[in-house]
């Protein structure tokens, strides 16, 4: 794996189609290079973690739902963080829940960002640009 291959990844966590959607149609919007991996629940998410140990690219962001099937977002963020190679990986929040309680304990497990998702598509839209620009461009990662 090069850096220039993690710097055009980003894991995709999410479970609703219409949210998956709109993310890539935000993201394809930047007409960057951007790969877009995405796993539909919490599982398929730490089995990311199997790939990236066979070679496939380690993302630079991952974009991660709290609200998920199988393992909820918590349990996979706790998982990804304790790990010793993948927990530098910074992980944004992507959720529809504003609930303190929520935050709390995904900052404690180790978020580096928590936003909710917003209602509009045009903010929507904003929003994940937004996310893409800081997280594959303007973000120096900790590339091991």
């Amino acid at each position: 794996m090069t850096n220039e291959t993690r710097n055009l990844t980003i894991l995709l966590v999410e479970d609703n189609p219409v949210d998956v959607d709109l993310t890539l149609r935000a993201l394809k919007k930047q007409k960057s290079n951007t790969i877009i991996v995405v796993a539909r629940d919490g599982e398929q998410a730490l089995e990311q973690m199997e790939l990236w140990d066979q070679g496939a690219p380690v993302p630079m962001v991952i974009l991660l739902d709290l609200k998920l099937p199988k393992v909820d977002g918590h349990q996979v963020l706790k998982t990804l963080k304790s790990h010793p190679v993948y927990k530098t990986i910074p992980v944004v929040v992507l959720t529809s829940s504003g609930d303190d309680r929520d935050i709390s304990k995904a900052y404690e497990f180790g978020a580096n960002s928590y936003i909710v998702k917003p209602v509009s598509f045009d903010k929507f839209i904003e929003v994940a640009a937004q996310i893409e620009l800081y997280w594959t461009g303007l973000n120096k990662a900790n590339i091991n």
